[in-house]
């Protein structure tokens, strides 16, 4: 049973201060929320981009824009002003920057963990990783039309969202229909996947989903090395409604609780031998 709980702003259980930006977040169960005041002359390129080391701002923010004016540009070149009492969600790509004289107040519910802080680039750090697609998906879109599918693929990636800032899911990429993420445990990794294929079903798709644990490297906002391609072909392995977990994190899952089957051994493309892996029963 979920807990009621309230907390103030004013004990925040983090602080995060940066020229220009001032952010107090609090932890309320998986989900962080942050109130940010930005500086009138805060830019996201100028004093972000030196410490997190990508191009544009790599994370999904979504929030409430309390006072002040906010202007987001995307990649793309799409540009949107935020102003007070306005519901926002910016997508990943993007600049920022506070217009005016007056600073920009927001308390964001998405795209707070982590933010503001110097990548891991160049590390090898071992993570947990979690690739879901969709089962069927080009049957699917001639099916519905182009329309009807954007609408669904839309609302399939905002449940994704969520539920990824529910179990500190970090988005790394979007993989054709499906989703690469990483996390900072195995249990709350499988326990992402059974969510969204839950979460999927309700909109009439079928989701698959593969987790593995290996070294990866972090390299301006993105992951590379075997274990990224490791965890695709777990997932492709994965039937209609399966999560199916490599050995590699089974061991990771010890008093976790969670049933796992065994489905074998299976040969993944593009790797030598062949490779036990689990169905998580349930």
């Amino acid at each position: 049973m979920a807990r009621l709980d309230a907390k103030s702003f004013d004990e925040p259980d983090e602080l995060l201060e940066l020229p220009l930006l001032l952010s107090k977040i609090v932890n309320l169960g998986e989900v962080q929320v942050a109130w940010t005041v930005a500086q009138p002359g805060w830019r996201w390129s100028e004093h972000v981009k030196p410490i997190a080391g990508t191009p544009s701002c790599e994370y999904h923010h979504r929030g409430v824009h309390l006072s002040g004016t906010m202007r987001v540009e995307t990649d793309s070149g799409a540009t949107r002003l935020i102003g007070p009492g306005q519901a926002f969600e910016i997508p990943p790509g993007h600049d920022a920057w506070v217009e005016g004289d007056e600073a920009a107040v927001t308390i964001e519910i998405a795209g707070v963990r982590g933010f503001g802080k110097p990548p891991e680039t160049g590390e090898r750090v071992v993570a947990t990783l979690l690739v879901t697609d969709i089962v069927g998906s080009t049957a699917l879109a001639s099916e519905l039309g182009d329309a009807a599918w954007k609408q669904l693929l839309g609302r399939h990636a905002d449940r994704t969202r969520l539920e990824l800032d529910r179990f500190r899911g970090r988005e790394i990429a979007t993989t054709g229909d499906g989703f690469l993420a990483v996390f900072d445990g195995a249990a709350r990794a499988v326990r992402c996947a059974a969510a969204l294929i839950e979460a999927a079903a309700e909109d009439g798709l079928e989701l698959r989903a593969g987790v593995h644990t290996g070294e990866v490297e972090r390299e301006a906002g993105n992951l590379r090395g075997v274990a990224v391609h490791a965890a695709t072909r777990v997932a492709g392995a994965a039937g209609p409604g399966e999560v199916f977990v490599s050995a590699a994190a089974t061991g990771l899952l010890e008093g976790s609780g969670i049933a796992l089957a065994d489905a074998g051994d299976h040969e993944l493309k593009g790797l030598p031998g062949k490779r036990r892996l689990y169905r998580v029963a349930g």
